[in-house]
């Protein structure tokens, strides 16, 4: 929880970024935040939102990182290059988008780098935010290896027919069949992106398919809540959430 550290304890961390192996075999880079002198460390793959590998991103590991995780944040817009993060997330924004393979492929490159770690514990989870919490969704029923996953507001899930592509061939709500592990959802009641009658449906989907999950959401706040940097910040509901999946990381993480 926020603030629960003991404040005569030993705190460290380094940050960096690592050349990553996907498990499709090609290189890219991965922002890499870990505490310093533990042992038997549980890991995170922090999925990226459309913004792009941003600052945010980076923030946000170190945070996990504060609270005992070791946290790979993958790059998966390395296909178009290098420059700002918005510079290179509109190019991807033209091309329509990263594709999931791709991503998945990315994450999955992570998942094996932290669990190789002779740090480890062996237990890692995922999660994402806005187009990164559809991924840990996505990666939560396809990929194994996780423990647990945390969609935060993550947009299309649920899909119509002419919104899927090459790139996005199958709504990741199709697969809630196959998903294994604990799945942990954080949303704002006034979001258009998943509306709240998509985030109804998709809870409903998880009670018929019987599959252990935690939705958490908040009036009065929309889309990317987390965001302080942004006027979607919402200061209460971001640190209630926030402790709610500290919590819930620790739990099937650290326990």
């Amino acid at each position: 929880m926020w603030n629960s550290y003991n404040t005569g304890d030993y705190a460290g961390m380094i940050a960096e970024t690592v050349p990553t192996v996907s498990a499709n075999g090609s290189v890219f880079t991965s922002y890499y935040a870990r505490p310093l002198g533990d042992k038997n460390v549980p890991g995170i793959v922090l999925i990226p939102h459309m913004p792009g590998w941003d600052e945010w991103c980076r923030e946000t590991s170190r945070r996990f990182a504060e609270h005992g995780y070791a946290v790979m944040c993958p790059d998966i817009y390395h296909a178009y290059g290098t420059g700002t993060p918005s510079e290179v997330a509109m190019r991807a924004r033209n091309d329509g988008g990263v594709s999931d393979q791709s991503v998945m492929d990315d994450v999955k490159g992570c998942l094996d780098f932290l669990k190789l770690s002779p740090s480890s514990n062996h237990k890692a989870g995922v999660i994402g935010m806005c187009s990164g919490g559809r991924h840990a969704f996505l990666a939560a029923c396809t990929v194994d290896g996780f423990d647990c996953a945390v969609d935060c507001w993550g947009g299309a899930v649920i899909m119509k027919e002419e919104e899927l592509s090459t790139k996005r061939p199958v709504a990741p709500i199709s697969y809630v069949k196959d998903l294994k592990i604990p799945l942990l959802g954080i949303f704002g009641n006034d979001d258009r992106y998943p509306s709240k009658e998509q985030v109804d449906e998709t809870e409903r989907l998880l009670k018929e398919h019987g599959k252990e999950y935690e939705f958490y959401r908040y009036d009065g706040a929309g889309h990317g809540i987390w965001y302080y940097d942004k006027e979607v910040y919402r200061q209460e509901a971001a640190m209630d959430s926030f402790n709610k999946t500290i919590a819930f990381f620790d739990k099937h993480l650290k326990e």
